[in-house]
């Protein structure tokens, strides 16, 4: 097998390749800064014309049968560049079969992975027209109106959604502007369904936000009613309050279209190899973004903590609507966290099954938080407590700063001054911390006792 094209030897093409991908990474929307890449319409026609010189490139291999083993060996060549650990997995599927369409794959990529704003929008579509235009006149004089024509559709009215995706879609290669239309469209359809969950998971958050305490165990607390010891009745009805209303809270907080949405991001980071996620984090200036304050670092945090439980979701969210009312005391729950670093435990996660993307994340939370416990305080409690492993050095030193507070010992993440004014932890910010940690790693290890 040889290259045999007279034009291009395989290696500049390659670097040819190598460079259109460079410009693809820019159209999902980011610089290798992380900054933001802004696309005006005379940029967007310049990544169409390198779209439009792979495309002619490639239409000359298929002209001849000669060229059939050269075809071969350029897919070997582009398969050896997308297996590098370091090549974008969005760009994994790129092929000859890939650069006979390159201008569309331009398209679906300014379309698809990035937010059409108006200005984008309006720079898309000028670039798309004006590229078809140019196409045109140089074969028809009347390139206008075959242009006009060629966008009319051919049947009854379109109707909305999906059928006049369809139609664009079969439109095969009548130009850029009919295929962008298309693209456009199968967007417009998939926010418009991704609009309808966020509608109805607004409606559940809702509902569990201001959900009552009565709702939960109502025949429970009746019985309780029954009681003739009332000091005891009283004791389990604040409790069981208490309980409710923190399992709410959570479930409110992972319900929360915010929480999803970074969730979905969290995901799609964390789906890379490490060698390519973290090199985005050193280069975000936190302060920056935070104006000055421990913001910025503290969504990276959250990313991090969410990416590391994206996998388990459901189950996390199935965890907390199953668990019902424990009558141990907060202190009793922090000591049965405790023992966890002594002894084997059952937990919603184990050791075992921890994946190596979920240690990889936890490793470098970890150096990021060296000497900053501290600003795990500043995160939801609930995600710190379920997304960190008993087993993770993390994890002893978050619990190392509990027992300090649970002392009434000095700290610079004092939460609450229970023990300083003599008073037990049963509805501060500290039990709240130890009861999300005895939820998500020692309840469900034995029977739950409700009174």
């Amino acid at each position: 097998m040889s290259w045999s094209h007279p034009d291009l030897s395989l290696q500049e093409l390659m670097k040819l390749v190598k460079g259109f991908v460079d410009i693809l990474i820019l159209l999902s929307g980011y610089q290798s800064s992380g900054r933001l890449a802004h696309w005006d319409s005379q940029n967007i026609k310049k990544a169409f014309q390198w779209g439009l010189f792979f495309e002619n490139f490639m239409g000359s291999f298929s002209s001849s049968d000669d060229y059939v083993d050269s075809v071969m060996e350029l897919d070997g060549a582009i398969s050896e560049m997308t297996s590098a650990a370091s090549f974008p997995k969005g760009l994994a599927h790129m092929s000859s079969v890939t650069l006979g369409t390159a201008r569309r794959f331009v398209l679906e990529h300014l379309i698809h992975s990035l937010p059409l704003r108006d200005a984008h929008f309006r720079a898309l579509l000028t670039a798309t027209v004006e590229m078809d235009l140019e196409e045109l006149s140089g074969s028809d004089s009347d390139f206008l109106n075959v242009y006009l024509n060629k966008l009319k559709l051919e049947d009854a009215p379109i109707q909305e959604g999906i059928e006049p995706a369809r139609k664009f879609g079969d439109c095969g290669g009548d130009g850029l502007t009919k295929y962008a239309v298309h693209e456009i469209l199968k967007r417009w359809s998939v926010v418009s369904l991704m609009e309808t969950v966020e509608t109805g998971l607004d409606v559940v958050s809702q509902s569990v936000r201001h959900s009552s305490w009565s709702e939960f165990d109502d025949n429970l607390l009746k019985e309780q009613l029954k009681c003739e010891n009332t000091p005891v009745t009283v004791d389990w009805l604040v409790g069981c309050l208490t309980w409710n209303r923190w399992k709410s809270d959570s479930l409110s907080y992972f319900l929360d279209k915010r929480t999803v949405q970074l969730v979905s991001g969290a995901s799609l980071v964390f789906s890379t190899p490490k060698i390519q996620w973290v090199q985005i984090f050193p280069q975000l200036n936190f302060n920056d973004l935070a104006g000055g304050s421990d913001d910025g670092l503290c969504e990276t945090i959250e990313l991090m903590l969410l990416g590391c439980i994206a996998s388990r979701w459901t189950s996390v969210i199935e965890h907390l609507v199953s668990v019902s009312y424990d009558s141990r005391t907060i202190l009793e729950q922090y000591h049965e966290v405790c023992n966890l670093l002594q002894g084997e435990s059952t937990t919603l996660r184990s050791k075992q099954e921890a994946i190596s993307q979920e240690t990889d994340i936890l490793e470098y939370l970890s150096g990021m938080l060296d000497g900053h416990v501290h600003l795990l305080w500043k995160i939801c409690p609930a995600l710190g407590a379920v997304a960190i492993p008993f087993w993770t050095p993390l994890f002893s030193l978050y619990l190392s700063e509990i027992e300090i507070q649970v002392k009434g010992d000095l700290s610079t993440m004092r939460c609450c001054d229970c023990a300083h004014n003599r008073k037990e932890h049963t509805d501060c910010e500290l039990a709240q911390r130890i009861w999300y940690l005895y939820v998500f790693h020692v309840y469900g290890s034995r029977p739950v006792a409700h009174s």
